[in-house]
């Protein structure tokens, strides 16, 4: 049993303390919330209180961007095991720093990638491996919805780590990183960014190139609602994932192979949370175990690329 303390509980922390009740091998032991949020009978704690608290086993990061890698460096140095939302920070050199700490002192750490977890992207990966679209030619993925434009909020503020390539990109890269065996060998061979008012990027685009085999087209936005979906283009066929980033319970998949078109429906016993806290915490408990989970090594290839597609000197 993994004992966990949540930091923050906006969307994301209620979602986590919500989902946690879903498994059999965690349980919420504190939260605390600088906003002053509460969750059912649990006590408000201090952030400092909760970290050093020593009957907690793992820390889930739920704070604004901004605030991750202060809070790693504090959680680290009690030794306990951390899930952080994604982006782990907001810079590479930030993250690098934290990076050093976590492999120094060998702590288990993963990002919050939930859809990781998920019954339906394991059948995507089933699919592929058992050859049923043949060898993976291209990938197309998006994600976007049209945000109302407010300076101060999470979304558009500098600061707090906003823009659309902070907030969406580590989805379709991530999926991206699925399909390839060194995901390290990934590189950006084009793209685009558009900024908003606040001077932070709300609609984006980028090709990356997989060893000169593969490449995927992904497209982010806060300015338009995109079809939110993945496609898969290999040499028989291609595969379809209609809700890529928050599977529900029950999802479907499109697969087209060799002329034969189905439709796959997947069934998960979980909420996407709810698998993601089960594996996670499985890990921690088992570190031998494989599990399709984004650990450190997998958030350090998705923070370069999002740095390097973020950088301002042209490809």
């Amino acid at each position: 049993m993994i004992n966990w303390g949540i930091l923050g509980l906006g969307r994301m922390g209620l979602a986590f303390a919500n989902a946690i009740d879903e498994t059999s091998n965690s349980k919420l032991l504190s939260i605390a919330s600088e906003s002053g949020k509460t969750f059912k009978n649990f006590k408000n704690e201090n952030y400092e209180s909760l970290i050093k608290n020593k009957n907690i086993d793992a820390i889930y990061i739920a704070t604004l961007n901004n605030t991750h890698v202060d809070l790693i460096k504090k959680i680290l140095n009690e030794k306990k095991k951390i899930l952080c939302e994604k982006p782990v920070s907001t810079s590479l050199n930030d993250f690098l720093e934290v990076k050093k700490i976590i492999d120094k002192e060998k702590i288990l750490f993963y990002e919050a990638i939930a859809y990781y977890s998920h019954p339906q992207t394991l059948e995507v990966i089933n699919l592929i491996n058992n050859d049923e679209i043949g060898e993976i030619e291209s990938v197309e993925c998006n994600f976007g919805f049209k945000a109302k434009f407010n300076p101060k909020s999470r979304l558009f503020n500098k600061s707090l780590g906003g823009g659309s390539v902070f907030d969406l990109g580590c989805y379709p890269i991530s999926f991206f990183m699925l399909l390839t065996e060194e995901p390290n060998k990934i590189y950006i061979k084009s793209k685009t960014l558009s900024y908003s008012e606040s001077g932070v990027d709300n609609d984006a685009t980028v090709i990356l190139d997989y060893k000169n085999k593969i490449q995927s087209k992904i497209h982010v936005s806060f300015k338009v609602n995109l079809e939110n979906t993945c496609k898969i283009y290999g040499k028989k066929g291609f595969i379809k994932i209609n809700e890529p980033w928050l599977p529900n319970k029950k999802t479907t998949i499109e697969v087209s192979s060799n002329k034969h078109f189905y439709i796959k429906s997947i069934n998960s016993k979980f909420s996407i949370y709810g698998n993601q806290i089960k594996n996670v915490s499985e890990s921690f408990i088992n570190p031998n175990i494989k599990l399709n989970l984004f650990d450190v090594e997998k958030s350090l290839v998705n923070m370069r690329l999002i740095d390097n597609w973020l950088d301002n000197e042209t490809i």
